[in-house]
């Protein structure tokens, strides 16, 4: 019987347990790897913190680390994601956190204040590391990821945080051209711009070997200035 035929026993896993705890057992109906070569992993049929790993061959339990769980996807750390990104369906779990200061779980991302801040804590076997936003974006708590500042109105200001506020009313110019969402340079940066977005800043790099051009209100290749 295959791997996966096992997996939904009872005695595939009394087996498999007794297998990889290295128990004095040997039994030729013993589960086997589905690839010779390589890791994969799998997931256990009742439990979202266990999961089975196979390493070139060699078939063992894993458990996840406090604050992950184990869908398949995620590699947060050793095939596990987290807590709040897995589905367990009906596979059990303990959610009993291990909290040190800054970490609810072991591994998990948190805000780093109570304020609108454009970064976060990353945790890592309980040890919170502050790490930064793209360059225009602010930390969103709910979604556990970095989004444009007004997405979070009024929690946070887009004004303050872009450093620039958009005009009322058609501007001048070249950002006339671009209006409802016109586009403005940003004093010292060549790599970026500022866009408008109902009458909200943000900021919007120009991407890899590209250059913003301040007439134009474009992204440029370097090749296509002069001084490059």
């Amino acid at each position: 019987m295959g791997f996966r035929g096992l997996a939904g026993s009872t005695g595939f896993l009394l087996v498999l347990i007794s297998f990889v705890e290295g128990l004095a057992i040997f039994d030729p109906a013993a589960p086997q790897c589905p690839e010779p070569f390589g890791e994969q992993a799998y997931a256990h049929p009742d439990s979202c913190h266990l999961f089975f790993l196979c390493t070139n061959g060699t078939l063992s339990i894993e458990t996840c680390e406090n604050g992950l769980l184990f869908d398949g996807k995620g590699a947060v750390h050793n095939h596990c994601n987290y807590n709040w990104a897995v589905d367990c369906g009906n596979r059990a779990h303990d959610p009993t956190p291990v909290s040190t200061p800054g970490c609810e779980y072991q591994f998990g991302i948190y805000p780093d204040s109570d304020s609108c801040s454009t970064s976060y804590l990353k945790c890592a076997y309980g040890q919170p590391y502050k790490t930064p936003c793209d360059a225009g974006l602010v930390y969103d708590a709910k979604t556990h990821t970095c989004v444009w500042p007004d997405q979070l109105i009024p929690f946070c200001n887009p004004a303050e945080i872009i450093g620039f506020q958009c005009p009322s009313s058609p501007p001048n110019g070249a950002a006339a051209r671009f209006w409802p969402f016109p586009r403005f340079p940003v004093p010292g940066d060549c790599g970026r711009l500022i866009t408008c977005v109902d009458s909200h800043p943000r900021l919007i790099t120009c991407g890899d070997d590209k250059l913003f051009d301040s007439e134009t209100l474009t992204c440029l290749d370097k090749e296509e200035f002069p001084q490059w």
